[in-house]
């Protein structure tokens, strides 16, 4: 496709949408017919069934930083006082106690991810109690993908043995990007010499996937900045990158998010040139593009998984993992037992008031209709394969004429190619409009501003 193509593309289909890690998307749940009762009774009946016969993904929100970054969305508490970390220990394995309690048997892990905020803000003791005292009352799956973010800076030779000791293989450090205005602009500090320093750490011990994550978007981001960025990146031959599109959302995340001013973001074209330049770096470097918004070498698992198409995607991003019950412990975490949704308060002390007291955190969530599941499938399928098909006879519950369409219009853009009862995504930077076609909470008039961030 020509580049005067894709600008007008861009124009035309940048829009505000969701980026479809959950379907339906938080802000659509139907808190009305969702109770803590009913969440614990899907637990027990498909969560309990699904995590002894697939295994359990465990997602655990450690959400303190010492520093705040202007550009994250995620759910954080900033303070250099580290005597915070006990107690949210204890409380992370007194959540751990009442989902066991109501299992009542020893879940198999497949998967566990610690995320946040900073994992590495916390101590390698206080992170091996905590792991040891999940762990020890767990099955550990023999093929197992234990993973964690780290910060450059504070990710530790102790940090990084201690976990591996612990069963973890992956590591993720969040890079961003190495020019010094971006880094001032999102309040975000790291040397290359930090990052090779930590990803040479992580090798030498023995783990066996090595992630940078960058971002593009960014205020003051140029194409010969972006570049510098991907060729020192590419210097250290990390086994996978995460190349996010910065997500924009102010008036969600509040002056978090206003460490510069919008006229200091890259204009949607020049948003995309910069994606367009890092894929064919990376491409030209030896890595195939997985999904959205990552590369990976051959050999690595996301990319097998990918060429096997079997990628899953839910709320920690894509994974290789295919057990469809992921317990998030934490505040804010959430939770998926497939046929369900649960989130946990995002306020920390009214996290532990609760679960110290022996009660589940969940404060809001969504049970999923049969027309839920069937259309989640659908999406799940385009983010991951760039493809999807249904029968004749479900096709007509799965879009509106409207939506029929839209799809017709995409497939004269050249977005897509609609087949017999199917479709296959051809221009990957427009899939997350595709799946808005399906999506039956977003209504006709598609109005999405102050909810997501753009499309493209």
């Amino acid at each position: 496709m020509k580049l005067s193509q894709t600008e007008n593309l861009i124009d035309k289909y940048n829009v505000a949408g969701p980026r479809y890690t959950s379907y339906p998307t938080v802000p659509f749940w139907d808190l009305e017919n969702f109770d803590t009762e009913k969440w614990q009774n899907g637990v027990l009946s498909f969560g309990k069934k699904e995590i002894m016969g697939n295994g359990l993904s465990l997602y655990i929100h450690l959400p303190y930083c010492e520093s705040l970054c202007t550009f994250c969305a995620c759910h954080k508490r900033i303070t250099k006082n580290h005597d915070v970390e006990t107690s949210y220990i204890d409380a992370l394995l007194a959540e751990w106690q009442i989902y066991l309690s109501i299992l009542g048997t020893k879940p198999t892990l497949k998967e566990i991810h610690l995320g946040g905020g900073t994992p590495s803000f916390f101590s390698p003791q206080n992170l091996k109690r905590l792991l040891s005292g999940i762990l020890n009352n767990a099955n550990v799956d023999k093929n197992q993908a234990f993973s964690f973010e780290g910060h450059p800076n504070n990710t530790t030779e102790e940090h990084l043995q201690t976990l591996y000791d612990l069963g973890f293989r992956r590591v993720s450090f969040g890079v961003q990007d190495y020019d010094v205005m971006v880094q001032k602009a999102i309040h975000r500090f790291q040397s290359f010499e930090v990052v090779e320093k930590v990803t040479s750490l992580a090798r030498k011990i023995g783990y066996t996937s090595v992630s940078h994550d960058l971002v593009f978007g960014l205020p003051f981001q140029k194409l010969s900045s972006i570049k510098n960025t991907i060729e020192k990146t590419l210097a250290l031959k990390p086994d996978r990158i995460a190349f996010y599109s910065y997500a924009h959302v102010p008036w969600i995340k509040g002056n978090g998010q206003r460490g510069f001013e919008d006229e200091d973001l890259p204009s949607a074209s020049e948003k995309r040139a910069l994606y367009e330049a890092g894929r064919v770096l990376f491409e030209q470097a030896g890595y195939a593009e997985v999904g959205m918004d990552h590369f990976a070498l051959p050999g690595d698992e996301l990319f097998e998984a990918m060429s096997k198409e079997k990628l899953h995607r839910n709320f920690m991003g894509y994974t290789t993992q295919t057990s469809r019950a992921m317990i998030g412990l934490g505040a804010s975490s959430i939770s998926d037992i497939w046929g369900a949704f649960g989130q946990n308060n995002k306020d920390i002390e009214v996290y532990k008031k609760a679960v110290f007291a022996g009660i589940l955190p969940i404060d809001k969530g969504h049970i999923l209709t049969e027309m839920d599941l069937f259309i989640r499938e659908q999406i799940l399928n385009l983010m991951c394969n760039f493809k999807t098909k249904w029968t004749l006879e479900q096709q007509e519950y799965i879009y509106s004429e409207a939506g029929k369409e839209a799809l017709k219009e995409m497939e004269r853009d050249g977005i897509l190619e609609l087949v017999r009862n199917g479709l296959i995504v051809k221009e990957k930077a427009f899939v997350r409009n595709i799946c808005m076609v399906f999506d039956q909470y977003l209504g006709e008039n598609r109005k999405t501003e102050k909810l997501f961030s753009q499309t493209i």
